[in-house]
């Protein structure tokens, strides 16, 4: 029965020696793909500052013109487009330039329909299989969480919207194996620096409603804050209640220290 027991003991050993060699070797390459983002100064992340409805219109008039065309938002409703002030009827208009599919009906059978305020933003293609065959190959990321899902997802996402050029600037430092390759567009703030999707902002690509130039920073900037609030619609309501919570302890705290002070005088 030892040996037995030793054969095993020696197996989970190495197991788990090559699993911490793993780890370590992901740990390695992932530092080694790790690139020094640029920090943007985002005035709505602060603990008393809020979103601009004006920028998050804009953000979201990037996406619909640009982005949506490849990349989904599952989880918006178009009537969450309230929230950032658009009135009802817009939202209503908006809705009927889009198709959903609905059912089953009477008969079984799936079908087409406008879509309603109530329904969220149908995806551009399909399936996954239609995706990656319109793309290359590769598979364009759900934008609804995006902020959340990476490190710094503020300061990534504009990085990546800004960090395209046609090739390598010179003096740019890259491995000496480095090599673009066929479908592949160069962007200095990817992990890589290579990357399936082509540049999608130019300047002047869009003409903002409410005619602000429309500059591939402020293009990036808008849509970036945009999805940063699909992502945490509740942002401000949050900051909102958390201020009076902190506004009320205060108060509450004075208030208890002046009857401790009270009733400790008289027993002094």
């Amino acid at each position: 029965m030892g040996v037995p027991r030793v054969a095993l003991f020696l197996a989970a050993a190495i197991g788990l020696a090559v699993a911490l060699a793993g780890a370590a070797l992901a740990g390695v390459a992932r530092a080694a793909e790790e690139v020094e983002l640029k920090e943007h100064d985002w005035a709505h992340a602060g603990v008393f500052s809020s979103f601009d409805p004006a920028q998050l219109r804009r953000g979201f008039q990037v996406y619909t013109e640009v982005c949506a065309v490849c990349h989904s938002m599952q989880y918006l409703a178009f009537r969450n487009l309230m929230e950032i002030g658009f009135s009802e009827d817009e939202v209503k208009e908006l809705a009927a330039d889009y198709v959903v599919i609905d059912g089953p009906d009477n008969e079984g059978e799936m079908f087409e329909r406008d879509a309603r305020p109530s329904d969220y933003f149908p995806s551009p293609f399909p399936n996954e299989n239609a995706a990656r065959y319109a793309n290359n190959g590769a598979f364009p990321l759900d934008l609804s969480l995006i902020i959340k899902a990476r490190e710094d997802g503020l300061d990534y996402v504009y990085s990546l919207l800004t960090g395209f050029e046609e090739e390598p600037p010179e003096g740019f430092e890259l491995p000496e194996d480095f090599e673009l390759a066929d479908g592949m567009y160069f962007n200095r703030y990817f992990p890589g620096h290579q990357i399936a999707m082509p540049q999608p902002l130019y300047d002047d690509f869009v003409e903002y409603e409410d005619g602000t130039v429309a500059s591939i920073d402020q293009m990036s900037e808008d849509v970036t804050v945009f999805l940063d609030w699909i992502a945490e619609p509740k942002s401000d309501e949050r900051k909102k209640i958390g201020l009076r919570v902190l506004i009320f302890l205060a108060v509450f705290s004075a208030l208890m220290y002046a009857v401790k002070v009270h009733v400790w005088s008289k027993l002094h």
